[in-house]
């Protein structure tokens, strides 16, 4: 890459921090066949010293078009769809309006919008997400935001856009932003989502860097990029702690040229500590647990577990990893190797501790384990770089 995905500008000099031995990917999870050709890689985090945007000096990964979402079902995330979903057609008058989701997956949250009065269309790249979202009885069609004058299905134009936790993932951010202006109605709006900067900032959380998010934002830094694109900010706030949303409305041109203020440096050297102080917390829990006899294993096969699989000595510790999405089942975490497993493998396999590596859905899952798998079972969790045990 060697440029920024937003300005241009050339990227060099030092990262800011290099995550070593990290997944290659977190959606093309590898079969046994397969585990000969998968390898952990290093990623190079940068700062545009023009723009200020925080991104990994790499190719994206292939399927960065798709929007592959496991918990998408989760009653978290119902819940706070819902809310959202109430909040933007209450406030801005949308009862009626025609809703586009830009990367809708198989529609998961698309199924959650139809409770509401509002008319319901989607686009998603992967054909076979698209088959899943039609036989769910979803208007749903095969595309993506490929260049700015890409018609977006034959609805359009649309009076509202979703995009949930997909812009992060894109090369190319600006031509999506671009093609969803051109096929918004005048005054339109939006509700966009994207991990967020500050929270790994803020815990020092290096296990949220994955290669499939190749940009880290900031309200500033979106913020800057949405205006230069047509679009103004009108409701920011922060959701399930470690994800950014903004409501914004479609302006009446795109400002290629406009440029915020001096960008702020960000340091990013607690990652590195929070790296260390990770690995070692880790190799004192699986070395206490040994001692006792006991075994390990993890819930949760999502980009967290999969880097502290992989850069920690869990990958040699755990025994397998459990995730209720069928789609990851039966297959083996990038770079570590170890098995994913559903639920109920628990059952047959059982080992003494879960630690639950799926942050925002902690007590969710905790409250399945015991529900499922009785409260005699350790449970413990990460939360930001301080491991505990649930009590």
């Amino acid at each position: 890459m060697s440029c920024c995905i937003v300005c241009k500008n050339e990227i060099s000099g030092k990262p800011l921090f290099v995550l070593e031995n990290a997944p290659s990917s977190a959606q093309n999870i590898p079969e046994a066949r397969e585990l000969g050709q998968d390898t952990g890689i290093d990623l190079p985090l940068y700062q545009c010293q023009n723009c200020g945007l925080v991104q990994f000096d790499c190719e994206p990964v292939s399927y960065y078009r798709d929007v592959i979402r496991s918990g998408g079902y989760s009653t978290t995330m119902i819940e706070l769809r819902t809310r959202q979903y109430k909040h933007l057609i209450e406030t801005y008058g949308l009862e009626g309006k025609k809703f586009l989701e830009v990367g809708c997956g198989q529609g998961e949250f698309l199924k959650v919008l139809t409770e509401f009065p509002v008319k319901v269309y989607g686009v998603e790249h992967r054909e076979q997400l698209v088959e899943l979202a039609l036989k769910n009885g979803l208007n749903v069609v095969s595309g993506f935001t490929e260049n700015p004058d890409t018609v977006l299905g034959s609805a359009g134009p649309y009076d509202v856009f979703l995009s949930f936790n997909f812009l992060e993932h894109q090369p190319k951010p600006g031509i999506m932003l671009d093609c969803i202006w051109e096929n918004l109605a005048c005054g339109g709006m939006g509700l966009i989502t994207v991990p967020s900067l500050e929270y790994v900032l803020q815990y020092n959380g290096y296990y949220e860097l994955i290669r499939d998010h190749i940009a880290y934002y900031t309200f500033d830094t979106l913020r800057s990029l949405l205006e230069q694109h047509g679009f103004e900010v009108v409701e920011q706030e922060v959701v399930n702690r470690d994800t950014l949303s903004v409501i914004v409305k479609k302006t009446s041109e795109i400002k290629k040229n406009s440029q915020s203020a001096m960008p702020v440096s960000v340091n990013l050297s607690g990652l590195e500590d929070s790296f260390h102080s990770i690995r070692k917390q880790m190799k004192e829990l699986t070395k206490e647990l040994e001692k006792q006899g006991q075994t390990l294993a993890i819930w949760g096969a999502s980009h967290q577990g999969f880097t502290l699989a992989s850069t920690t000595c869990l990958g040699e510790k755990a025994c397998y990893i459990m995730d209720s999405a069928p789609f990851k089942q039966g297959r083996f975490a990038p770079a570590s190797h170890l098995p994913i497993v559903a639920p109920d493998y628990f059952l047959e396999h059982p080992t003494d501790g879960i630690l639950i590596l799926a942050p925002g859905y902690t007590e969710e899952i905790a409250g399945i384990i015991r529900r499922r798998f009785g409260d005699k079972i350790r449970i413990f969790t990460l939360r930001s770089e301080k491991l505990e045990e649930l009590i």
